[in-house]
């Protein structure tokens, strides 16, 4: 990113992440990151969506792509924070961001489609245009990007054209617009397979979204300081 994000920011007063912020420990990169606003410029059009669950992911654990060694396609993975990492999961285009640290990174594994004076009505249509259901028929906002792949397909995201790249406050960048979870999750990552680090509790969702994202991790029958832990803002990553 520039030294001043300000100063190329598409509209005034923008608050785009600066490189600095993603140069911190996954875990507390990927709780920090709930709140924040994806913004990708398709066409003429600005497409967002308000980060609502992430998963960090280190090199020294086997349930990261990093652990298996580098190669030119996880090349990102071992920059500086503040890169993309984009790659194919189950036929769709999964979204990640370098943290502090060789092989550290966060998966944006849902969001929830952020209306503004920047991405309005048209925005959101096109979002739904970009994502249809299997029948082809819109899909409501709650389900819109409830996924690490459908999150990247209503947004017009693609492997070939974001991987291993730095943001770019004309077409991609985070906001930050104040948004701050009051209460956010904390819980064993989703299909990690068996033997691999799967019960490492590196999941982090907003509470007030948990319904919205990939599996609600507080739905019936989990149970609060086993299956999951609820932290506030004061609480340190575990």
């Amino acid at each position: 990113m520039s030294a001043d994000p300000n100063l190329s920011l598409p509209w005034p007063r923008g608050r785009a992440l600066p490189a600095s912020f993603f140069d911190r420990d996954a875990r507390l990169l990927a709780r920090e990151l709930l709140g924040k606003v994806i913004r990708h410029r398709h066409g003429e059009q600005w497409l967002s969506a308000r980060i609502i669950e992430t998963e960090a992911y280190y090199l020294s654990e086997k349930g990261s792509h990093a652990s298996l060694g580098y190669t030119h396609k996880r090349r990102a993975l071992f920059m500086e924070g503040g890169h993309i990492y984009m790659y194919y999961a189950r036929g769709g285009d999964s979204l990640n961001f370098s943290a502090q640290g060789p092989g550290n990174a966060v998966l944006i594994k849902s969001a929830y489609p952020w209306q503004d004076a920047h991405s309005g009505a048209d925005a959101l249509m096109q979002m739904q245009e970009n994502n249809p259901d299997a029948q082809g028929r819109l899909r409501s906002r709650e389900t819109l990007c409830a996924g690490q792949t459908l999150l990247c397909k209503a947004l017009g995201l693609k492997v070939p054209e974001w991987d291993a790249r730095a943001f770019d406050e004309q077409r991609l960048f985070v906001e930050d617009l104040g948004e701050r979870p009051q209460h956010v999750v904390q819980c064993a990552r989703l299909g990690i397979p068996h033997g691999r680090d799967e019960q490492l509790p590196y999941r982090f969702v907003d509470a007030a979204f948990a319904r919205h994202c990939t599996r609600n991790p507080l739905r019936r029958g989990q149970q609060a300081g086993q299956d999951y832990y609820l932290l506030t803002p004061t609480d340190d990553h575990r």
